[in-house]
């Protein structure tokens, strides 16, 4: 696949404005983010994603434009193990929601970084030894058995060793100051809890990438797919959170589902020179989990809901003709 540099140049430049647009105009001011809010830039980083796959197949095919959509559905897909992860960290340390989007702001922009870099390791190591694609299956294998595993577990954001370090050379107010991570005092620099907050939500995220990067190599060799796929799926991650963020206790099974994507993605690295699975069928085998694993979620809160006392159902149709 042969990708110019002007058109590497004409993507970084349409995603950087996309955050100075939401940086520095519609986010300029705190305010908390409402259900609505979120659920609009949900739907405009969803579309923009789908609209960028119908590109990509209108200029390099069918092949291609799948090997994208498979990419993107993976890493959004596991971008929702991310959401658990915010709201465990936004809840440890108190982040008032107004300052949280703030936050997330600059984590997407950090996670964007270093997804960059892990993806340009990534085909390198790829491209110089063939076997480090079974290096990747197994490791996507073990992890996807570790999830599953530990889906009961929760991380402790304070044992974060990263955070730790900082404690030892940083001074942290103990109160937020606004949407301010440092300020100046006397000639001395103080960090607010909010730096520490994005600290910990980095290297979380680089702990995602070390799965979420191998995983899309599986369905792609392309770095161009790799990244953009890459993009547009964390770019919509701060509004998923804020749309999901108070519904993460109903989806139950979803973390076998995503521990499921990972194992099969390993799989498919692993006998890549056995058997190469079809694009399409990739697609339909992660959609089917990650959609399998929501549904029996819902179906399964339902069953679950308490009754309401001295709530009566309203007959059907039917029951009130036989009346």
């Amino acid at each position: 696949m042969q990708v110019d540099p002007w058109m590497w140049i004409a993507f970084i430049a349409f995603i950087l404005s996309m955050l100075a647009l939401d940086l520095f105009v519609l986010h300029r001011e705190a305010h908390e983010v409402s259900f609505a809010e979120a659920g609009i830039w949900s739907a405009v980083w969803i579309s923009l994603g789908l609209a960028f796959g119908a590109l990509i197949w209108a200029w390099q095919g069918p092949q291609t434009a799948g090997e994208y959509y498979a990419g993107y559905l993976i890493e959004k897909s596991l971008s929702v193990d991310n959401v658990f992860v915010f709201a465990l960290i936004f809840t440890y340390f108190a982040v008032p929601k107004a300052y949280q989007h703030r936050v997330l702001f600059w984590g997407v922009l950090g996670a964007l970084v270093f997804r960059a870099i892990f993806i340009v390791a990534g085909a390198a190591l790829l491209h110089e030894f063939h076997w480090m694609i079974y290096v990747f299956g197994g490791f996507l294998v073990l992890t996807g058995i570790k999830m599953w595993r530990s889906r009961d577990t929760h991380m402790d954001p304070g044992a974060n060793p990263v955070l730790r370090a900082m404690r030892q050379v940083v001074r942290i107010t103990p109160d937020y100051v606004g949407q301010r991570m440092a300020f100046r005092e006397d000639g001395r620099w103080f960090a607010t809890p909010l730096l520490a907050v994005l600290v910990v939500i980095e290297t979380s995220d680089i702990i995602f990438a070390v799965d979420s990067i191998p995983a899309i190599f599986a369905v792609t060799d392309e770095p161009f797919i790799v990244f953009t796929s890459n993009a547009f799926a964390i770019l919509g991650l701060r509004a998923l959170y804020f749309l999901l963020a108070g519904m993460m206790d109903r989806f139950t099974y979803l973390k076998v589902g995503l521990a499921a994507v990972l194992v099969f993605v390993g799989a498919k690295m692993l006998l890549t020179d056995i058997w190469k699975v079809p694009i399409w069928l990739s697609l339909l085998v992660i959609a089917a989990l990650i959609g399998g694993s929501i549904l029996i979620s819902l179906r399964r809160e339902a069953a679950e809901a308490p009754e309401v006392p001295g709530v009566v159902p309203e007959p059907s149709p039917r029951e009130s003709i036989d009346r």
